[in-house]
This record gives C-alpha cells, sequence and structure tokens, in this order.
C-alpha cells in the first residue's frame, strides 16, 4: 500500500499569495507527513481558457520527480481539438484528467462534460473535479465562479457505465446528497478525498465513513492551499484500527484504479 495524496498543486494561485508552491516544498510536506506519491495539479490552470501551456509547465515542475509526483492535466471539452490534450494525457501516464466546468464558462452537466465522460471512460481515464478552493466567504470578488453543484456528479455517473470519478474538496453535505441519490453500482465508481470533511466537534468524517463506509475515501491535502496535516488529525482522533487507515491512506485508492483497469 502507497500513501498517496489525489489533492495536490504546483504553482501561484491567482487570487491570494501562495508562497509554497513549489515541488521542492511538495515534496519536503510528503517527507515529513509520510506521503509517498501525489496527484499533482497546476493551480492556475483551471482560469486559462487554453490549459495546454499549463499542461506544459505541470509537466515541467514533476518531470524530475515522477517517481513520487503524478500530474494530471487539465481538459477542457469546450475548446476545438480538445481530444488532444486528453490523448497526452494518455501518453504521459497520467492516472486522471481535471476538468473544471464551472471556471471553464461550461455546464456542469451539459453536453460538453458528457461527451468528454464518454471519452476519458473508453480511454480507460478518471475524471478528477474540484468542488472548491476555497470557501465562498473568502474569495476574492473576481472570483465569480460557483461550487461544483451536486447534480453535476450524479448526472457524469449515469452518462457512462464506465466512468469513474474522483472528487475533491467536498463536504459531508455534498458527498451525502451524491451518493444518497445515486445506485449502488453508481456509486461504486466515485470516490471522495477527505480534505474538506470536518472532524471535531461536529465529526462530520465520522459520520460520512460510518453511513458510507470506508471504501469510498482516499487521502487529500488540498496543499499548498490547504493545512496538509489537517486530514492526518482527523483520522488519527478517529482511532480506527491501523487496517482502515491504510485504507484511507492509499488501499482504497489503489484497489479502485486496479478495479478500472481489469
Amino acid at each position: 500500500m502507497t500513501t498517496t495524496d489525489v489533492a495536490a498543486f504546483v504553482g501561484r494561485y491567482p487570487f491570494r499569495s501562495i508562497t509554497h508552491g513549489t515541488a521542492d516544498w511538495l515534496l519536503a510536506q510528503m517527507d515529513r507527513l509520510g506521503i509517498e506519491r501525489a496527484w499533482v495539479g497546476h493551480l492556475p490552470s483551471f482560469l486559462y481558457k487554453d490549459p495546454a501551456p499549463g499542461n506544459a509547465e505541470l509537466l515541467q515542475i514533476v518531470e524530475p520527480h515522477r517517481d513520487r509526483l503524478d500530474p494530471i492535466p487539465v481538459v477542457s471539452p469546450g475548446l476545438p481539438r480538445w481530444e488532444d490534450d486528453a490523448n497526452r494525457a494518455v501518453e504521459l501516464g497520467a492516472p486522471a484528467v481535471r476538468a473544471y466546468p464551472m471556471h471553464q464558462g461550461l455546464d456542469p452537466c451539459g453536453g460538453e462534460m458528457r461527451v468528454l465522460a464518454a471519452a476519458l471512460a473508453s480511454m480507460g481515464l478518471p475524471m478528477l473535479l474540484t468542488v472548491r478552493f476555497e470557501d465562498l466567504r473568502q474569495r476574492h470578488p473576481e472570483d465569480r465562479a460557483s461550487d461544483l453543484p451536486p447534480s453535476a456528479i450524479r448526472t457524469l455517473m449515469r452518462s457512462d457505465p464506465e466512468l469513474r470519478i474522483l472528487v475533491t474538496h467536498a463536504d459531508r453535505s455534498f458527498i451525502e446528497e451524491v451518493h444518497f441519490g445515486l445506485t449502488p453500482t453508481e456509486a461504486e465508481r466515485l470516490l471522495w478525498d477527505i480534505s474538506w470533511i470536518w472532524g471535531p466537534p461536529e465529526n462530520q468524517l465520522a459520520a460520512v465513513l460510518d453511513s458510507m463506509g470506508i471504501d469510498r475515501f482516499a487521502l487529500g491535502t488540498g496543499m499548498p492551499m490547504r493545512v496538509p496535516d489537517t486530514p492526518f488529525c482527523r483520522v488519527e482522533l478517529l482511532n480506527l484500527p491501523r487496517s482502515e487507515e491504510d485504507a484511507l491512506f492509499g488501499g482504497n485508492l489503489d484497489r479502485w484504479i486496479s478495479q478500472y483497469h481489469d
């Protein structure tokens, strides 16, 4: 079992100062916390009209560290020749592809996203969707994109029976609204990170693990936007058996990926 962070980023954030957006900083935090691998996105690319230059910069940043850092490129299905970006992700050996419909001017339940879902499913690539980067109350006035709605996840999951989606930065209410609106078969193809699920005093993480099962969740930190120690602290406070901690920190992701390629 490899401890893997599925929600890490490099690069600058356009709406406030991020001083720790380098690969070296990311690797130092991973070493400190015992994270062996990370799925890494390029932080500013969610605002790029054409994500290809951001994908190239991401690859340049992580290429010297491909033994630990996996690039997750962005695809915008509203652009011409977006298929080239998806095919390039396959060539790179990327474990997933990102889309940001709320920032790309796309209907998150619309035709472009459903076409992307079908294409990724046929390629054997999961889709990675991020609900939000910051709480609405913290955002810059020019950051006007809404959070990804739960209906988008349900629609996409039902659009193709082979599609798998990893959702990061979702809170308890979002997760439960989606999960309990899907069939058990649909829910099996969906994986959630724990970066935005609160611990004490509400114990929301404990609640979703109990109601949905621990196998539906994976480790995500959100660094450098979020304090990477937080999900580890929340899990430690649960006093889970070692086998369940291992599942959260990498075993569930490994199983999910292996099933996808069986």
